[in-house]
């Protein structure tokens, strides 16, 4: 969406869709819905509008089924709202991003605990081995150098 034209669509659409969720939509089925993006195509016939739901898995189905149940109110709305000529159609999406946020979050917390329990079992401990394991070039004490190598050629 690289059109500016359809992002301001798309950010409309959103802010009218959360208030009629929020103030006119009156269905008990209806969940703690939260839209979190909009994406409307090239030429404006399509809108697909992503939202999250606070609960469990139950909860996610009837707020889909209340969402679907009100495409044609929120879609009416949309289009007196934006004065447009010909309304996107609306498609409403689950957005798992928020769960998918968490697993990362958890997946995280526990490798930075398995971290912390091996620098707890490493504390006080010396590597195995020299203290310096590199070798290093050998360094000839004065007597082991050999007269004969002085240098000078005189035979």
């Amino acid at each position: 969406m690289s059109n500016p034209r359809a992002r301001k669509i798309a950010d409309r659409i959103q802010v009218i869709v959360a208030e009629m969720l929020e103030r006119r939509i009156k269905d008990p089925r209806l969940g703690f819905v939260t839209i979190t993006d909009v994406r409307v195509t090239g030429d404006n016939q399509q809108a697909t509008i992503f939202y999250t739901v606070l609960g469990e898995d139950g909860d996610q189905a009837a707020t889909r089924t209340a969402l679907e149940s009100a495409k044609g109110l929120l879609r009416s709305e949309v289009g007196k709202q934006l004065g447009m000529r010909h309304v996107p159609a609306l498609s409403f999406e689950f957005d798992g991003i928020p769960e998918n946020a968490r697993h990362l979050d958890e997946v995280l917390a526990r490798a930075r605990a398995a971290d912390a329990e091996v620098a707890a079992t490493r504390e006080g401990k010396a590597p195995a081995g020299e203290a310096d394991p590199y070798k290093k070039p050998r360094e000839l004490d004065e007597d082991e150098i050999d007269p004969d190598l002085d240098g000078d050629d005189e035979e």
